[in-house]
């Protein structure tokens, strides 16, 4: 999960996968992927998938920690998420199968004091999800994604003063 700082507002950066890829076609997720045999740790597999996916060079990348491990409810992976702190401006590259474009949504809509997240229904690949699910830009955010940022979440409302009074 990228976190970056753009002027006075911390972002949380997404990307929209293409229709080209097996799994979660056209969804919204955080750069990632399937841990390889080479892989020393789930840090190292995050920052070897944010780079072949966004060209985010890992020594670009301040870890910041883990969060708790996500079940997806559509293909039953299970997720470890990595958070970061990225540079940004930042000269990224997207892998044309893999990502259609990326969204830097501002962290402000994922804290609880947005009033923003709630459990809808939510249509994918013909079966129908009761998920938590966040609305940013046009884009639908649900599912692990959004479990994964309702987690963050909860962490910096109860621990950090983050701008604009949140927290």
């Amino acid at each position: 999960m990228p976190l970056l700082k753009e002027g006075s507002d911390y972002k949380v950066l997404l990307t929209k996968r293409t229709a080209k890829v097996h799994a979660h076609k056209g969804q919204i997720s955080f750069p990632g992927g399937a841990v390889d045999p080479t892989d020393s740790s789930f840090e190292h597999t995050a920052l070897r998938e944010a780079q072949e996916e966004i060209g985010l060079l890992s020594d670009h990348v301040t870890l910041l920690g883990r969060l708790d491990d996500m079940l997806t409810m559509a293909s039953n992976f299970i997720i470890h998420p990595v958070v970061g702190f990225i540079p940004y401006p930042y000269e990224f590259r997207l892998h044309s199968f893999e990502v259609q474009k990326l969204i830097l949504a501002p962290l402000q809509v994922f804290l609880r004091s947005s009033g923003q997240n709630n459990l809808e229904s939510v249509e994918f690949e013909g079966r129908v999800y009761s998920s938590l699910a966040y609305h940013y830009n046009g884009h639908v955010i649900w599912g692990a994604t959004a479990r994964i940022l309702e987690n963050l979440a909860r962490i910096l409302d109860e621990k950090i003063d983050l701008p604009g009074g949140a927290g």
